[in-house]
C-alpha cells in the first residue's frame, strides 16, 4: 500500500475514532480503574428511589447502555489497532494469509484485519 492510501485510510479510521468516542460519551464515561475502558451511565442521575417504577426505569436505561457501550467499546479498539498497524507498517495486510486486504474491503471496513477470503475465520 502506498504512502497517500495510507493517509487516506489514517484520515477515515481518525475520524471514525472521532465519531466512536462522542457515541461513547453519550452512553457512559471513560474508566480508569477499566484499564481504559468505559462504564456505562444513565442519563438522569436524580431519581425519586422511593418510586420503585423510576428506580427499574433507570436500572433498565444503564443495561441498555451497558450493551451499547460494549459493542461501541469494541468498534473504537479496532479501530484504534488499525492505526497502531498503519503506524507498524502492517496495515493492509491479511493476519491470516500475508497477502494485501482488498482496496474494496478496507473501503468499507477500514478496520478490517483480514481479506475478504478469510474474513470468516
Amino acid at each position: 500500500m502506498n504512502t497517500k492510501d495510507l493517509e487516506y485510510f489514517k484520515n477515515k479510521l481518525e475520524k471514525e475514532r472521532g465519531l466512536l468516542e462522542e457515541e461513547l460519551k453519550s452512553v457512559g464515561r471513560k474508566d480508569t480503574s477499566n484499564g481504559n475502558g468505559w462504564s456505562a451511565t444513565s442519563n438522569d442521575r436524580d431519581i425519586d428511589t422511593a418510586d420503585e417504577n423510576e428506580v427499574a426505569d433507570k436500572m433498565e436505561e444503564l443495561e441498555d447502555n451497558e450493551g451499547i457501550l460494549n459493542q461501541l467499546e469494541k468498534q473504537y479498539k479496532e479501530v484504534v489497532e488499525s492505526l497502531k498497524r498503519i503506524e507498524n507498517g502492517t496495515y493492509g495486510i491479511c493476519e491470516v494469509s500475508g497477502e494485501p486486504i482488498e482496496r474494496e474491503r478496507l473501503e468499507a471496513n477500514p478496520s478490517a484485519r483480514t481479506s475478504m477470503k478469510h474474513m470468516q475465520k
